[in-house]
């Protein structure tokens, strides 16, 4: 699970809008504050403008990974980044294993908190 986080952080980094829409579920909902966006294809468009600019606006890693002991669900989270480093809030993601490979199928941003300790 874990190294499918940074996986999917990578795609950030590397720009690749396509990849990103890889790790998300048909049925997923990611919020931006009290707004909710419901499904793949409307998430992928609605983070469609973080992927236009050369340099990413914002990058995140995991710190903390919880998998359920059925293997099946699994929370990330961690602090994410502006292009200085400054940590300026913290990702939280839950994830589904779906036909053996990790999707995420809620994601929602928080202020930013200290990780684990």
């Amino acid at each position: 699970m874990w190294a499918a986080e940074v996986a999917f952080a990578k795609t950030m980094a590397e720009r690749d809008l396509v990849a990103f829409g890889e790790f998300i579920a048909d049925e997923a909902v990611f919020f931006s504050g009290t707004k909710a966006t419901h499904g793949k294809a409307n998430v992928v468009d609605s983070w469609k403008p973080f992927f236009v600019e050369k340099e990413a606006p914002f990058s995140w890693m995991p710190d903390q990974v919880e998998v359920l002991a059925s293997g099946t669900l699994a929370l990330s989270t961690g602090p994410v980044r502006d292009p200085s480093v400054k940590v300026i809030a913290r990702f939280n993601s839950i994830w589904r294993l779906e036909a053996g490979r990790w999707r995420v199928v809620f994601d929602k941003g928080s202020p930013p908190a200290p990780g684990p300790e």
